[in-house]
Formats: C-alpha cells, sequence, structure tokens
C-alpha cells in the first residue's frame, strides 16, 4: 500500500468519550460521532434525524414493530405526532391495541418479571410481554370502551371502511391522549397492513359473532391511499423501529409506484433504523437498506443508517436529543 492510499483512509481520529465534557443528551450523540460502533450510530441518526424533522418538504414515515407500546414507549409516539414531527404511522395491529389498552385504563400495564412462573399467571389471567404484565381485566376494558364507540359511530351492522379510517374513528372518540387520539387530531393516517393479527381484530370478530356485524376491511384502499400520500411529497424518510410488516409496507411503495406511474424519483431519501436483526441469515426484517436500493425503495444517493440496539434504549435517548436540539425542551 502506498503512502497516498494509506493517507486515505486515516482522515480522523477517534475523539475518546469524555464525561465530563457532556452538558445534555445531545452532546452526548454529537460527541458519540466522535466513537466507535453502536454509540457513533446512534450519533449519525440524531443528525439524519434533524435534517429529517426541519425540512417541511420531506414525508416522515414511522414504522413500529415489537411490543414498544407496553414497555412505555406508547407517549414517546405521541409526542413526535403532538410536535407535527412525523405524517405517517405505520404499525403492527398489536402496538395500537395497547394503545387503546392504555387510553382507556389510564396505563393498563404494570412492570413485571421475566422470573415467574407463566402457568400461575394464566391462571390470574395476567398477560406477559417479556417483563410487563397485561391483567386480562384491562382488555375486557379496552374492548367495552371499543364496542361503545363502534355503536355510537356506525349506525349499520355493515360496515365497510378501511383500517385506517376505521383507527381515525376510533381516535375521534377517544379523549385520553393517546397515539389514536393524537393522529386523528392531527390527522395523521395510521396504517396497519396486518390488521388481523392483533387482539384489535380478534374483538370485532366477537362482535361479529355475538352481535351480528359485519366488518368489511379494504386492506387494498389502504395501499392506494398510502400511494397518493407519497405521490404528492418531493422528499420521503423512513423512520424504522425493528421491521416485520411495517417496514416492508412503507417501502414496497416505491417498486408499485414505479409499477403504476414509471416514476422518476425512487425510493427513500432518508432512513433510521433501529433493530437488533442480522443480515448473514436473510432475517433482517426486510433487508439491509443498500439491498432495498436495488428493489428501488431507496434513492441511490438515500442517507441512511442502521443501529443495532434496542428500541426502548436507543429510541427516547435520540428522542429526547432531538428535542434539545429543537428547542422543544
Amino acid at each position: 500500500m502506498n503512502e497516498l492510499n494509506k493517507e486515505g483512509f486515516l482522515t480522523r481520529k477517534i475523539s475518546p468519550f469524555n464525561v465530563k465534557k457532556i452538558k445534555d443528551v445531545d452532546n452526548l450523540l454529537e460527541s458519540l460521532r466522535g466513537c466507535g460502533f453502536q454509540g457513533k450510530n446512534l450519533g449519525i441518526a440524531l443528525e439524519i434525524l434533524h435534517k429529517i424533522v426541519t425540512n417541511k418538504n420531506i414525508l416522515t414515515v414511522l414504522t413500529l414493530s415489537g411490543a414498544l407500546v407496553p414497555a412505555g414507549m406508547g407517549d414517546l409516539i405521541t409526542v413526535l405526532m403532538e410536535y407535527d414531527l412525523i405524517d405517517v404511522l405505520i404499525s403492527t395491529g398489536a402496538n395500537i391495541t395497547h394503545d387503546l389498552v392504555d387510553a382507556t385504563c389510564n396505563i393498563g400495564h404494570y412492570l413485571g418479571s421475566t422470573s415467574v412462573d407463566d402457568n400461575e399467571l394464566f391462571k390470574f389471567r395476567i398477560n406477559r410481554i417479556y417483563d410487563v404484565f397485561l391483567p386480562e381485566d384491562n382488555y375486557k376494558i379496552a374492548d367495552k370502551k371499543l364496542f361503545e364507540i363502534i355503536q355510537s359511530v356506525y349506525k349499520s351492522k355493515n360496515i365497510k371502511t378501511t383500517p385506517s379510517d376505521f383507527l381515525s374513528q376510533i381516535g375521534r372518540n377517544i379523549k385520553n391522549r393517546s397515539i389514536l387520539s393524537m393522529a386523528a387530531k392531527k390527522n395523521i393516517p395510521i396504517f396497519i397492513p396486518a390488521f388481523s393479527d392483533s387482539e384489535l381484530a380478534l374483538k370485532l370478530l366477537k362482535y361479529a359473532f355475538y352481535e351480528g356485524y359485519d366488518f368489511q376491511f379494504d386492506i387494498l384502499e389502504d395501499v392506494k391511499k398510502f400511494a397518493d400520500i407519497v405521490r404528492k411529497s418531493k422528499e420521503y424518510a423512513t423512520i424504522i423501529i425493528g421491521g416485520g410488516v411495517p417496514r416492508n409496507w412503507a417501502q414496497q411503495i416505491f417498486p408499485m409506484l414505479d409499477e403504476l406511474d414509471k416514476i422518476e424519483q425512487m425510493g427513500y431519501n432518508y432512513s433510521i433504523r433501529i433493530h437488533t436483526a442480522m443480515e448473514y441469515d436473510g432475517g433482517l426484517s426486510g433487508s439491509t437498506v443498500s439491498e432495498a436500493k436495488s428493489w428501488g425503495k431507496y434513492s441511490s444517493k438515500s442517507k441512511h443508517i442502521s443501529v443495532w440496539c434496542d428500541a426502548t434504549i436507543a429510541l427516547p435517548i435520540l428522542i429526547t436529543a432531538l428535542f434539545q436540539r429543537l428547542g422543544i425542551i
């Protein structure tokens, strides 16, 4: 290796983390950019996220998987909507179901433990989500409220709608602060691609069986609705928490638009991803961003970063730093 090539690799020295110089969380992540591994990636994520939310021309899509709401991250998502920092939410049905439980039960989840006899929990009808407990009684409270809203909003038992419109109606009729109510207030659509995979859908099946309701959800219409939102935007960004169906549903929109419209601008321009999956076994919940470029899901010049970390660690730190940088807190 000649000297010129060697110098091309050695352009910036590591800046050892100095705890004595840290003033706030924003400063913490800025300092971590001079370090290595996931600390550096989280610092880079803050820079990209700040650029995304301060540019009103960028359509910002948040995808949410896992069980973040029962873990206590629900209000973190709500506050992003409250300050108009996201434009679209794509989620698992589970997170929205747990949001409904929290909204109707004044927080329906409890600190639990993994060192417990799950057979004993079942006897007491306490559901476990890793180290979080959710009593079945709280599901029943949410169930009652959901049914009351449906009876109030829909005058016919033959209900033809889309999942996103249905969730908007539910949110408009929830008084307590929640993801659902804030999304309705801010006119932010909530898309649940795998709508039937949730306790919420199971409740609707119960209403169909016992109360004679006929729910007909047009899931393809939601794809078209999301496509129309994307068509009206100039630039695009994803904030991906985990992976799974929400992530790929958000990303597949560009291959679809390319097939329908033959669009010139292909793919998201920015992306931040927090996850723990690996790519070498094909299980990285919808592939790396680099691989997704081959499908046209991301622009060839997109700016993106992946942070390999538990989202309940990285996301609160990232959003707190963002809010400090924006002067909100």
